[in-house]
């Protein structure tokens, strides 16, 4: 029974990107992640030890984007795939979308996007 956990929105101020006034002040990204697990043993038993805790994973991310300071959004998206697969042995499956709403003045947000499937011989728990 696979299922589909995630944030949609999880807004993180930190620093981020290459120019000059990006390294000194703080903006929002905004994070949408979902991952696939297994949902038969958290369904049955009704215990949370059987799952991925989601307010775990914004923490996760959070506390990466703050410690790190990319100056890409790509290297955080890989990064945070790597960490996520780590820290949450259930995930089989993520997709993650980074969005930079003030890196262009005429775009709503600047993103990128990722798909990653756990590789085969890592732990899946």
């Amino acid at each position: 029974m696979i299922g589909v956990i995630g944030l949609r929105g999880l807004r993180i101020h930190c620093i981020i990107g290459i120019h000059p006034h990006e390294r000194v002040e703080e903006q929002p990204l905004l994070l949408d992640v979902e991952v696939e697990q297994d949902f038969a043993a958290a369904s049955s038993s009704d215990d949370f030890a059987h799952t991925s805790d989601y307010a775990a994973m914004a923490d996760t991310l959070t506390q990466l984007a703050r410690r790190r300071q990319y100056q890409l959004l790509e290297t955080f998206a890989e990064e945070a795939a790597s960490l996520l697969f780590a820290q949450f042995t259930g995930v089989q499956c993520l997709r993650l979308e980074i969005r930079k709403p003030q890196a262009v003045d005429a775009a709503e947000a600047s993103f990128v996007r990722i798909e990653r499937t756990r590789e085969a011989g890592d732990h899946a728990g």
